[in-house]
This record gives structure tokens, C-alpha cells and sequence, in this order.
């Protein structure tokens, strides 16, 4: 097993840790602050190629492999969590689906200008009366009439909904099948009975917009269908093992930028005649979390490994994202610690980063249910 990142990798990397220092660290405290959409940024992102990173050319894409974006998102969210989940949701669960399902045309339509960073995508899935039970809390309906889908029903949590140009949205289009009566619906921004509703007012990643969006009997094209009908719930589950690869490696960089901080802010913070580095707590705690946080890296990497070979990942995924979101989440609290008093203050980021991991262990699966999947698949193997 090679552990070295090839050239193209690091290069991309290096890239994206240059990008994200220069144009996106420096900003980010205002951004939580202010809670507004960074839309210059974006800009430059898709300047930089960076929106459609592995997604092949001919759509505008990037052409680079999972291991790539799983780098590119981890830099990303080092310097900003909020942009950081912003960019992974836009290519895991608003440009994925449309790669993965889409017909060639819906391809050259709706996936190329996101991945040329003209626009975002989203997915919603989540409805107010489910969530995890995605198979049989679905409630919003697609039905045919002539040549188009009636849409009605409402959808929430949706990241970008507010500013998508499309929206991947799980249907029921054949009530009398359960899960296999579930299609998913490429939904233009323009869809007349559209109705976007509020931002949602959240705990951390200020600036990356969260919104409701509710369908009145909305008007799709009947060919926005992406794949067959009935097969919208395997989509769903497709798309939401890829995305916890990006989410781990959200959790990744927070947890990175937190334990930078600490290393940084113990060496230069006395007490006692001496830097609080010195101090064996101290110390043990930055061991933790450095030895944490590499090994959610390897998982991460393996996942993304699993997934560019296409061999079977979702197990893979579900360790990575249930492992490093938690590993970043002990690592911001430790960060905290380290810096005392000064750790549950604005003015230092730890606290942000804090805030802003919260959501790793929450989405894309709450990490109870990956333990669920996760156990599952180890009993059903040991047979």
C-alpha cells in the first residue's frame, strides 16, 4: 500500500492550502460574524477550477479523483467550515447525482455551468416529519401529468437551497411501492411553484445558507427525471456514502485548524515561568488529538481509495465520517481547553471551529445511525 499523494494530488493540494489561506482564512471570522453568503469567493473557486474538481472536463469539470476533492474540501474547511460544507454539499449532493444518474443532455445542461462554478447545486432529502428514516418519511409527490412532474410537499435543511440553480429533490412518484416507489427530480431554480422558504438561523457555519424549500404544485419537465423511476431511494444512498467522505474530511481540517491553534497558543502562552507546552496535560492533549486526527486521515483516504477503484466503500465511508467528525470534535474541545478563559472568546477561532464541527457529527447520517450501519455490516459478514 503506497501512502505518498501522487504529484497531481499534492499539486492540488498545495493549490487549494494556498487558495484557502490567502482568499478565505483571512475573511472567515468576518463571515461567522456576519452570517452572509460569500459569493466573491465562490467566484474565485470556480476561477480556480476548483467547483467541479472531479468531475471529467468535457462537463467542465477538473477531472481529478476522490482522494483529490477529499484534500481540497479538508483545506477548505481548515480555513472556513462555513465555505467548507458549502463546496462538499455543491459537489457530493448537487453535482454527484446529476454525474452519476443524469442522462448525457442533463449532463451537458445542469452539471456543467456547477462545475464551471457558475452556479451551485443541492439536494434536499430531509422532510419535518423524518430524517433519518429517510425510506418512510418521504412525503413530497411527483406526479406525471402530459410532460411534466406536479410537485407538491416541502423539503428542509436544504445547504444552498436558497441560491441552487438546481435542486435534487427525493419524490414519491408510486405510493403503493414504499422505497421503491421513490424517484429523484432535478428541480431548476426557475420552477414555477418553487417557493424558497427561510434561512435557517443555525449554532455554526454562518454564511453557508440553509434553507426550507417548499414545491405548490411545482412544474418539472418530465425529462428531469435523473435515472428511472422507483430508483430515487438507491440514488439517495449512493449519493449520501460519497458525501460523508467529503464531510470527514470537513471534520479533517476543522480538527486541523484547531489543533494548530493549541500547538500554537501553547507555545506561546506562559504560566508558572514556562509555556503551557511544557505541561504533560497539555501535552497528552495535543498527543490525542494529533494521533486522532491522523488516523481519521487514513480512513478518509482509504474510503476515497475504496470509491476511486470502485470497489465497495459505503462501510468504508460511514468509519471515515462517523471517526474523523468525532476525532474533530474532541480535537476543537481540547482546543478550547488549552487556551482556557481566552478558548470561550470570539476573538480566538477555537470556538468557531467548535461550533462549526457540531454539524459533521449530525449530517449526512447522524453518527448513531452509522453505528447502526456499521454494525449491520459486520454481522452480516461474520456469518
Amino acid at each position: 500500500m503506497d501512502f505518498q499523494l501522487t504529484e497531481e494530488q499534492r499539486a492540488i493540494q498545495e493549490m487549494v492550502r494556498d487558495f484557502a489561506e490567502k482568499e478565505i482564512a483571512p475573511c472567515a471570522n468576518e463571515i461567522d460574524q456576519r452570517d452572509e453568503f460569500p459569493t466573491e469567493i465562490f467566484r474565485k473557486m470556480g476561477t480556480q477550477g476548483l467547483m467541479g474538481l472531479p468531475f471529467p472536463e468535457e462537463y467542465g469539470g477538473g477531472g481529478a479523483d476522490t482522494l483529490s476533492q477529499a484534500l481540497a474540501v479538508e483545506e477548505v474547511s481548515r480555513a472556513s467550515g462555513s465555505i467548507g460544507l458549502t463546496y462538499a454539499a455543491h459537489l457530493s449532493l448537487g453535482c454527484a447525482p446529476i454525474y452519476n444518474f443524469g442522462t448525457e443532455a442533463q449532463k451537458q445542461v445542469w452539471l456543467t455551468p456547477l462545475a464551471k462554478g457558475e452556479a451551485l447545486g443541492a439536494l434536499a432529502l430531509t422532510e419535518a416529519k423524518g430524517g433519518s428514516d429517510l425510506a418512510g418519511s418521504v412525503t413530497t409527490t411527483a406526479v406525471l401529468k402530459g410532460d411534466a412532474w406536479i410537485i407538491n410537499g416541502s423539503k428542509m435543511y436544504v445547504t444552498s437551497g436558497a441560491i441552487a440553480r438546481s435542486i435534487n429533490a427525493l419524490c414519491i412518484t408510486d405510493k403503493s411501492k414504499g422505497h421503491r416507489g421513490l424517484s429523484m427530480i432535478l428541480i431548476p431554480h426557475d420552477a414555477p411553484g418553487l417557493v424558497i422558504g427561510k434561512v435557517e438561523e443555525k449554532m455554526g457555519l454562518h454564511g453557508s445558507l440553509t434553507t426550507q424549500v417548499f414545491f405548490e404544485d411545482c412544474r418539472v419537465p418530465k425529462e428531469n427525471l435523473l435515472g428511472k423511476q422507483g430508483e430515487g431511494f438507491k440514488q439517495a444512498m449512493i449519493t449520501l456514502d460519497g458525501g460523508r467522505i467529503g464531510i470527514g474530511a470537513m471534520a479533517l481540517g476543522l480538527g486541523r485548524a484547531a489543533l494548530e491553534a493549541s500547538i500554537k497558543y501553547a507555545q506561546e502562552r506562559t504560566a508558572f515561568g514556562q509555556a503551557i507546552a511544557g505541561f504533560q496535560a497539555i501535552q497528552w492533549m495535543i498527543a490525542d488529538s494529533a494521533m486522532e486526527l491522523e488516523a481519521a486521515r487514513l480512513m478518509v483516504a482509504q474510503a476515497a481509495y475504496l470509491k476511486d477503484h470502485l470497489q465497495k466503500f459505503s462501510q468504508a465511508a460511514a468509519m471515515a465520517k462517523l471517526y474523523a467528525s468525532e476525532a474533530a470534535d474532541r480535537a476543537c474541545w481540547k482546543a478550547i481547553q488549552i487556551h482556557g478563559g481566552a478558548g470561550y472568546l470570539r476573538d480566538f477561532p477555537v470556538e468557531r471551529y467548535y461550533r462549526d464541527n457540531r454539524l459533521t457529527l449530525i449530517g449526512e447520517g447522524t453518527n448513531e445511525i452509522l453505528r447502526m450501519v456499521i454494525a449491520r455490516n459486520v454481522l452480516r459478514d461474520s456469518k
